[in-house]
Parts: C-alpha cells; sequence; structure tokens
C-alpha cells in the first residue's frame, strides 16, 4: 500500500541562531512512488526543511516515514534509508565519474566488500553503477574526473549517487537548477520511473513552478516558516497564489492540455535572502 510508506513531516521547527527560519512547517502524507515538489519564494525555508528531514541539521518536530520515526534514529541508521542530494558536488575531486558513484553504491557495506578499493568492487555494484549511469546517459563521462566536470553533469552525477543507494526517501535540493531544458525534463523523468519501480518517495526543492506543476504529484508551498497551501498542481497553483506568496501578478492558463504560469510583472515587496 503506497501511504503505508508514507512520509509525514509534523510540526518542524528550526533556525540559524536566534534567527527562526521554519515555524511549524508540516506536510504529508506523501505516498510511496510519489514525486513531490517543495515550492515557495527565497528565505522560505526549502532547503533548510530538506536538511532537517534528512537530520544534517538540528530541528524540533517529527519526521515519520511508515512506520519508522525517522527524527528519533541515529545519524547512520537515517542515511540507509534517506539520501539528500545538494545543488551540486564539490568541483574537487580526483574520483572519476564510475569511481565516485561505485563509492556511493558501495557505502555501508562491510569492511571486507571494499578492500583494496578503489580496485576491487562487488559485480553487483558494479553493475547497478553501469545501469544507473545508463539511464542518466552519463556513461560517456565514466572515466571522467569529477573535477573536469561542468556543474550541470555534477549535478547529474550527485543523483547518480543517490539513485545507486537505493534510498526509501529521495531528498532533491534544486536537482534541475544547473541543467538545460533537455537535461531538466530527463532527469525528472529518470526519477518519476524509479520513484515508481521502487516505490520510495521523492521530495524536491524546485524554483520553477512551471517546471515543477508539470511534474509533481503534489505541490506543497512553504512561505515564512510554514506550509501554506499543498495539493495537487491544479489545488495549489492559482493566480491567487502566485500574488500573495511570490508577489507577482500572473495567470494561470492551459496550454495544450498543460497548466502554465504566466507571469505579467512583479509586484514588489519581497525582501528575503535565498534560504
Amino acid at each position: 500500500m503506497p501511504f503505508r510508506d508514507a512520509l509525514h513531516v509534523s510540526d518542524v521547527h528550526m533556525g540559524y541562531g536566534a534567527a527562526p527560519v521554519l515555524r511549524g512547517a508540516t506536510l504529508g502524507p506523501l505516498a510511496a512512488g510519489s514525486v513531490n515538489a517543495l515550492v515557495g519564494p527565497n528565505g522560505a525555508g526549502k532547503s533548510t526543511l530538506l536538511r532537517g528531514i534528512a537530520g544534517l541539521q538540528r530541528m524540533r518536530g517529527e519526521v515519520r516515514l511508515g512506520t519508522a520515526l525517522l527524527s528519533s534514529q541515529p545519524p547512520l541508521q537515517r542515511a540507509r534509508q534517506v539520501v539528500y542530494v545538494p545543488q551540486s558536488l564539490p568541483e574537487r575531486s580526483r574520483l572519476a565519474v564510475f569511481e565516485s558513484v561505485l563509492s556511493a553504491a558501495m557505502a555501508g557495506e562491510p569492511a571486507q566488500a571494499v578492500r583494496g578499493w578503489p580496485l576491487a568492487g562487488t559485480h553487483e555494484a558494479e553493475t547497478a553503477v553501469e545501469q544507473v549511469l545508463q539511464r542518466l546517459e552519463l556513461t560517456a563521462l565514466a572515466d571522467r574526473p569529477l573535477a573536469a566536470l561542468s556543474g550541470g553533469q555534477r549535478q547529474m552525477v550527485g543523483l547518480a549517487q543517490a539513485l545507486v543507494r537505493r534510498p526509501r526517501l529521495l531528498l532533491l535540493d534544486e536537482p534541475t537548477s544547473a541543467l538545460d531544458l533537455y537535461h531538466q525534463h530527463r532527469v525528472l523523468d529518470v526519477v518519476t520511473e524509479i520513484a515508481h519501480e521502487r516505490q520510495l518517495v521523492v521530495l524536491a526543492v524546485l524554483h520553477d513552478i512551471n517546471l515543477a506543476m508539470g511534474w509533481a504529484d503534489r505541490i506543497m508551498v512553504l512561505d515564512q516558516g510554514r506550509v501554506v497551501r499543498a495539493g495537487s498542481p491544479v489545488e495549489v497553483v492559482d493566480s491567487a497564489l502566485l500574488h500573495e506568496v511570490y508577489r507577482v501578478q500572473a495567470v494561470v492558463e492551459t496550454v495544450n492540455g498543460r497548466r502554465l504560469v504566466a507571469v505579467r510583472h512583479a509586484l514588489g515587496g519581497r525582501g528575503q535572502e535565498p534560504s
């Protein structure tokens, strides 16, 4: 059952020092096999919320995946189920693409399985790496050092590293921000396919509202530290939301069966720093 392994996030509070960022953020249930977008203006706390769910930043609140209370688990136990992908990988690395993805595939394996690394690796892990690189169209880059890649290519390698670990929950922070139009849609298509195949929950921060509407099963709008709307793209995105949350005058139109936001002009009045 999809909701048996659903993600529930309840009453999350987070901040930086004395400055609160999240003030009781709640979302879910997000069903297993679903792809979900977290949107909102700069400074709303979207990236902060992902890091809190992943256990990378201290938070107050509850994160539950199915029957597992992730927010009470030790970091290593949570990391076996949840993978967080930042916007980009570090630029300086001596590893080649294949080696870096293989190291992710073998993370958490018994020590004897990786003895002699990087020359050794289980056949199963190597096969999994080959399959993920092929699906993301990265095979031609397998022997190229990470340091020689473009920002968009490193972003796709980061996704490959996450997918090969087979998480139950995949958290993506702006996974398409450095990609061209073709690769934006290719990456999201692959994520959707794998979410359906493996019945994992995907939650992605996206800034492009049109991309979010065309991809996500559900959209959550985060504003001023709280989720202010949640539901299907048709239920959530309208002119009133765009005016109230994004401070733009816009209309939502249907073009060839797809709903698209057409912005007329910015109204002013948003002065937050990116989060």
